[in-house]
């Protein structure tokens, strides 16, 4: 992977914004939020993903790692760092993310990923999350009012969904 950046699309840091469920189909759904701004994505994860994050984002400490914290430890153990993660294409109806790593000598490695695990190691690595802008635009992101209450416009548009639009993005 090259350093130089001219030739790749524009990525965006996020924020998790949170975790809900998918009131039709109960599946977890995390929002991604693009600071300063009311745009938010929603990608539909797995139950053990959303778990993996949940946990992470309230500061629990199991008794035994888990997959994403073992995956930070041989990161660590290899003297490698995790540069961040991109969610960094939407391909039919499948979001699609890479984990950026700096080896040991510097170099830099892009590994293939679902964003769910990619989300999860970065919240343990303490790395960016990025969404390309075009992932923005293709998956349709909420872009809510100035002021408009986030919870009560996710709810409503998630109820708003058919069951077609549910089963549209895949994990």
């Amino acid at each position: 992977m090259s350093e130089n950046s001219a030739s790749r699309p524009a990525h965006l840091d996020v924020e998790i914004r949170g975790l809900i469920v998918d009131p039709v189909s109960n599946s977890p759904i995390v929002i991604l939020k693009k600071p300063g701004e009311n745009l938010f994505l929603p990608i539909w994860i797995g139950v053990f993903e959303a778990n993996a994050i949940a946990l992470q984002l309230e500061g629990v400490q199991t008794p035994r790692p888990m997959t994403h914290d073992l995956l930070r430890s041989v990161i660590d153990g290899l003297g490698a760092s995790l540069e961040g993660v991109v969610v960094h294409s939407l391909v039919d109806n499948t979001f699609h993310a890479r984990v950026v790593l700096r080896g040991h000598g510097g170099e830099l490695v892009e590994v293939d990923a679902r964003p769910s695990d990619a989300i999860a190691l970065a919240l343990r690595c303490r790395a960016p999350i990025r969404v390309a802008d075009e992932v923005f635009r293709d998956a349709h992101a909420l872009d809510f009012r100035e002021g408009e209450d986030e919870e009560a416009r996710l709810r409503e548009w998630l109820e708003s969904l058919t069951p077609e639009q549910l089963g549209k993005y895949s994990m």
